[in-house]
């Protein structure tokens, strides 16, 4: 294929990136190849790995999109009221999202993306961004100068959830359970344990 120049850089990372989504969508990480995504961009192969640094560096830029649109996903829950109520609140929304997109949700955490390799700095701040609204709901239970446990009972919530919900994608949660009502145990447990020792 010939060597295009239709688009502005800006432009053609665009145009990438949505039909990157489109894939993984429809046909998750694992059918995302460089070959597949510049025949739908009309771009030839290496044009890829001028924009992103390779295949790895485009799906690092994907997920940090995914915590980005996840983040969006979840504000519309108010992080006023009890914490166990705000955290169940955000949980229910956090699953929601993972129905809608099961493969983008995949991608954060599957073994072909480019884990120990540098991923994009927003893609660290978009996660953090995320635990953050997590601290924020645990923020009552926790005094000042505590920011430490508070991030570290944020990250241990937000795998226990992760956790959960890969158990059901993977379609091997126990009989008669849920991530609602898994999600809820921890939750009220959790939460009544920092409370007792306040």
């Amino acid at each position: 294929m010939g060597r295009r120049s239709d688009h502005s850089r800006e432009e053609l990372t665009a145009l990438a990136l949505k039909a990157a989504r489109e894939i993984v969508e429809e046909d998750g990480l694992r059918g995302l190849t460089a070959r597949l995504l510049a025949n739908k961009i009309g771009y030839a192969p290496g044009t890829l790995y001028n924009l992103f640094d390779g295949l790895d560096g485009l799906v690092g830029v994907l997920n940090a999109e995914t915590l980005n649109n996840l983040m969006e996903f979840v504000s519309d829950v108010s992080l006023e009221g009890e914490p166990d109520e705000v955290l169940r609140a955000l949980a229910r929304r956090y699953q929601e999202f993972i129905d809608k997109h099961p493969n983008l949700w995949s991608a954060l955490f599957d073994p072909a993306a480019p884990h120990g390799k540098a991923l994009p700095q927003t893609y660290w701040e978009r996660l953090y961004a995320v635990l953050g609204v997590v601290e924020e709901a645990l923020a009552p239970l926790f005094a000042p100068g505590q920011e430490d446990q508070r991030l570290h009972a944020a990250r241990t919530l937000w795998a226990a959830l992760h956790g959960y919900c890969s158990l059901q994608s993977a379609g091997i949660m126990a009989e008669g359970e849920s991530v609602e009502r898994m999600t809820d145990t921890l939750i009220d447990n959790f939460v009544g344990g920092l409370r007792d020792r306040i």
